[in-house]
Formats: C-alpha cells, structure tokens, sequence
C-alpha cells in the first residue's frame, strides 16, 4: 500500500493506494497518529485502494473516533469491493462514504 496526502489548512486528504491488511494497517495508523495535530476535516481518497481487511476497518474505526468532536471525516471514491466490505460489516451505518 502506498499512502500520499495533501493537507490545506485543517483539512488532511489520505489517498491509499493497494491493500490495506495487517501488514499494512500500522503503518497507516502511524500516519494517522502522526499527523491528525489540527485538523477537523480528514478525507479518505480510496479509488486506488482495491482490498481492507479488519486490520483495515480498525483504523478506520479508530480515525472515526479520533475526528469525532473535532471535525469530520470522509470517505471517497470507494471501490466496489471495499464497498461491499463497509457494507457486510455495517461500516456504512456510521462512517460518511460519497
């Protein structure tokens, strides 16, 4: 997996590119972790992200709980079997997916 961003003001736009899995997943959250400092907008670009495991959908979880009361976060451009992953799982019922 490939992560790049661009940050604006308070606005932080992960794009993922691969698979988010196991292996993956901390080094993700490592980013995260590292550069949340200031925002209250935080998008994820995942139309090159192609699988996410749970690993994968913990970190999503966890960034949810992180932007909860400080601002929101987005998820965009999801591909059709990371969808159906958010889906089964009931993802969608609580994260913000355009």
């Amino acid at each position: 997996m490939n992560i790049s961003h661009t940050r604006e003001g308070e606005k932080l736009t992960i794009c993922l590119n691969g698979r988010l899995d196991t292996v993956t997943a901390p080094e993700l959250e490592s980013f995260l972790m590292e550069n949340l400092e200031g925002v209250t907008s935080l998008v994820f670009d995942l139309k090159e992200m192609d699988y996410t495991s749970s690993a994968g959908l913990r970190i999503f979880l966890k960034a949810q709980k992180l932007m909860s009361g400080r601002g929101e976060m987005v998820i965009e451009n999801v591909q059709e079997d990371v969808m159906e992953v958010f889906e089964i799982t009931g993802f969608t019922d609580f994260l913000t997916i355009r």
